[in-house]
């Protein structure tokens, strides 16, 4: 290397020391920070705006770099927000629109909040004229009620309502779960369970012992049933029938000579002075026969040869 070279190379180094390479790596990160955030914001920093105004007396949720959309398209962020502490709900907020974007005049700004993406504003263009707003000019602002906003107006003071009813039922939860007797009934519930589990288990060894015997002894009972059929169906319920009947016709013959007059056994039945004279001889037997028992000498005579 030459002697011309060597003396280029110090003298850039006195120019380029490592205190500047610092510096100058320094300010690049801070730029490159400082254009990489905003642009993550949605602010092109390049990219010329027009600035209007926009009062509100609410902007609850809205932040700087807030999106602006026109007919659902996003057309600018919100650049600032200043809150007049001299004039209370009155709010003046600061959009930055493309350089292209003209609002027409009688135009309004709607703040509607969404429960994903937050607040944001709407411009809703006034079709209906030819004339435009001034850069700088102030926009009417007004507030559009949400899903959110409705369900709060709507349900808070519901629960309002609600939770004091809520707290007196939390309370009989308690005092009911702290009882004595719940304590008592989830014992009763676990030996009932117990004695389930052993009342199931005997019926299964029953089901699986005593149901076969059963089942084998109908078997046989309905075989017995069954030969006891076949042997009706073998019967001469005819001749059964013919004999039965002969039989019921031969006492029916007894019972009529029996109330007959004319028979021997009808006499015997239903003459009166038969059975009086039968009674009256029965009387004279019986006379007889006490009197010989207390004087058997009278009519019995023993001699001795």
């Amino acid at each position: 290397m030459s002697g011309l070279n060597k003396s280029k190379i110090v003298k850039m180094k006195k120019y380029f020391s490592r205190e500047l390479i610092i510096g100058i790596v320094s300010v690049v990160s801070l730029l490159t920070l400082f254009f990489g955030i905003n642009y993550l914001k949605g602010v092109n920093l390049f990219k010329p705006t027009n600035h209007y105004y926009v009062k509100f007396s609410d902007v609850t949720e809205l932040q700087k770099t807030s999106p602006v959309y026109v007919d659902g398209f996003k057309i600018g962020v919100v650049s600032e927000i200043n809150y007049n502490y001299n004039r209370p709900k009155d709010i003046a907020v600061q959009i930055s629109l493309d350089k292209s974007m003209k609002v027409q005049s009688g135009s309004y700004v709607e703040l509607t909040s969404s429960l994903t993406t937050g607040a944001s504003l709407h411009i809703m263009l006034n079709t209906h004229v030819t004339s435009f707003c001034q850069i700088g000019d102030t926009i009417e602002g007004r507030l559009r009620t949400g899903p959110m906003e409705a369900l709060t107006k709507t349900l808070v003071p519901q629960l309002e309502n609600i939770m004091p009813k809520i707290d007196s039922l939390l309370t009989g939860l308690h005092n009911i779960i702290n009882h004595p007797a719940l304590s008592q009934s989830l014992v009763n519930i676990k030996h009932t369970t117990a004695n389930l589990e052993y009342s199931t288990a005997n019926l299964n060894k029953m089901m699986n012992k005593d149901v076969p015997v059963i089942l084998d002894n109908f078997k046989v009972i309905s075989t017995d049933f069954t030969e006891f059929g076949a042997s009706l169906k073998s019967l001469d319920l005819t001749t059964a029938y013919s004999s039965l009947n002969t039989t019921l016709n031969n006492v029916e013959n007894l019972s009529k000579q029996l109330r007959n007059n004319d028979s021997n056994m009808g006499l015997l039945l239903n003459d009166r002075a038969l059975y009086d004279n039968l009674n009256a001889t029965i009387d004279s037997a019986s006379i007889l026969i006490s009197d010989i028992k207390k004087n058997p000498k009278r009519y019995i005579r023993v001699s001795v040869f």
